[in-house]
């Protein structure tokens, strides 16, 4: 019914940039949050950041002034744009749609993509 997919991972030098897309498509009605998390090898998942359809936004603290999400409501699409990246960084980046109205459904629901490998080395 609903697929979340990202794309825009790759290999990238510490102190580059890289920006990751994701598209939520389906029968979606609203998604109240769109969001990144990520899971590094030998670690639990964390939150990266997301925002919600009015714009809010909230950011783990090791991106906080590095990295920026955004999103195009229209298109159901959110954005990562990741600066200044570092090794700490390398990990799998999930897109994660959270609270999505699906035409049809009482109840909203969470979907997450299968993530984009991000390699930060030299």
């Amino acid at each position: 019914q609903v697929q979340v997919e990202e794309s825009g991972g790759g290999l990238v030098q510490p102190g580059g940039s890289l920006r990751l897309s994701c598209a939520a498509s389906g029968n979606i009605d609203d998604i109240y949050s769109m969001g990144w998390s990520r899971q590094a090898p030998g670690k639990q998942r964390e939150l990266v950041g997301s925002v919600t359809t009015d714009g809010t936004t909230n950011y783990a603290n090791s991106v906080k002034g590095r990295f920026t999400v955004s999103r195009d409501n229209a298109k159901n699409t959110v954005y990562l744009q990741m600066n200044s990246l570092q090794p700490e960084d390398t990990a799998v980046y999930y897109c994660d749609a959270n609270e999505v109205a699906v035409a049809g459904h009482y109840y909203a629901m969470d979907f997450r993509g299968k993530g984009t490998l991000v390699t930060v080395s030299s």
